[in-house]
C-alpha cells in the first residue's frame, strides 16, 4: 500500500495531485505584509477542512506553496487564507483579486483535534502569523460557544503594525467567557499594552487546577520551547498540548520527501502534533 494510500483512503488520486481550480471571492489587506483571501470553490462547495489543516495554493508559471486554511468549517460556500508576501508565488497572488482563479489541492494534514477541546478551558498561544491557523481553531469554538470552556488566548508580535485580525480580536474579547492578552517585544509609539514576549503574558492568566485544560500553539518554531515549559509547570498533561510546526513542505502528500524530520513527514504525520509526540523526536523544535 502507498504513503497516499494509507494516509488519505477517503481522497480520490486525482484529487491529491490536480489541483481544482477556485476564484477569490474578496481579498482585503491585514497588515502591510498580510492579505486575507476568500476562496471559492466550483459552485460553492464546502472545503472540508478541519482546523490546523492547509492547502496546496497554485498559480499557473509561478508554482505551488501550502497555505494554512484560516477560517472554520463552520463557514458554508468558501474558506479564507492568511497569506504573508515572501516569495515569487505569494508575490503573484498580492496582485490578484476578485474574479481571479487560483489552483487549490486539500485540504491535507493533521489538524486540531478539536473533540478534545471540548468541554475543556481551551488555551491559544499564537506567535506571529501563528494566529492564521489559531483563528480557524478559535471560530469554532466561537460557532458552538456552550460546547467549550473559557477561551483564554495569548497572542504576541513583534510590533503592533503586526497584529492580526485586531477588530476580531477585540470582539473576541468582550465575551465575558474569554480573556485575550496581547503583547509586543519592544515598547513602540503609541502602543500602551503589554510589551514583552509572549510568554510573559502567562504571569496574567490564571487555570482553574480543577477543570481539564487543552492548549493550541502556533508561531515561529523558537517559541516552542519556552511556552512548552510555561505549559508543564501549568501542569498540563503532553498529550492536551498541540503543537503545528513549520517544515519546507511542498507536495503536501508524503512523497517529496521536503518536510521529513526523524521519519515523520510533517505534511502528512502533522502539521498538528501533540507535546507527547515531539518528545519523541528531538530535531522538530
Amino acid at each position: 500500500m502507498t504513503t497516499v494510500e494509507r494516509r488519505f483512503p477517503e481522497q480520490q488520486p486525482d484529487a491529491l495531485f490536480v489541483p481544482e481550480m477556485a476564484t477569490i471571492g474578496r481579498a482585503e489587506n491585514l497588515t502591510a505584509q498580510d492579505r486575507l483571501f476568500e476562496i471559492e470553490l466550483p459552485g460553492g462547495k464546502d472545503l472540508g477542512h478541519k482546523p490546523g489543516q492547509f492547502v496546496e495554493v497554485s498559480i499557473y508559471g509561478f508554482g505551488e506553496a501550502p497555505i494554512s486554511v484560516s477560517s472554520s468549517p463552520a463557514r458554508r460556500g468558501s474558506f479564507e487564507l492568511c497569506v504573508r508576501k515572501l516569495g515569487g508565488l505569494t508575490g503573484k497572488l498580492y496582485t490578484l483579486g476578485a474574479g481571479d482563479s487560483v489552483g487549490i489541492r486539500g485540504p491535507f494534514g493533521n489538524g486540531f483535534a478539536m473533540e478534545d477541546f471540548e468541554g475543556a478551558d481551551c488555551l491559544i498561544v499564537a506567535g506571529g502569523i501563528g494566529m492564521a491557523p489559531l483563528r480557524s481553531v478559535v471560530n469554532t469554538i466561537l460557532a458552538d460557544r456552550d460546547r467549550y470552556g473559557r477561551l483564554i488566548l495569548l497572542y504576541g508580535n513583534r510590533t503592533p503594525d503586526d497584529i492580526l485580525f485586531a477588530d476580531e480580536l477585540e470582539a473576541w474579547g468582550e465575551d465575558d467567557r474569554n480573556q485575550v492578552l496581547v503583547t509586543i517585544d519592544r515598547p513602540a509609539e503609541g502602543w500602551d499594552g503589554h510589551v514583552g514576549v509572549v510568554t510573559t503574558l502567562f504571569e496574567e492568566i490564571t487555570l482553574d487546577p480543577s477543570r481539564k485544560v487543552v492548549a493550541a500553539v502556533v508561531g515561529p518554531p523558537v517559541m516552542y520551547r519556552f511556552v512548552y515549559v510555561e505549559l508543564a509547570m501549568m501542569r498540563i498533561p503532553e498529550d492536551h498540548i498541540y503543537f503545528s510546526l513549520e517544515r519546507r513542505m511542498k507536495c503536501g502528500v508524503g512523497k517529496c520527501g521536503h518536510c521529513q524530520v526523524e521519519g515523520k513527514y510533517v505534511c502528512i504525520d502533522g502539521p498538528v502534533f501533540t507535546g507527547e509526540a515531539l518528545r519523541e523526536f528531538h530535531e522538530s523544535i
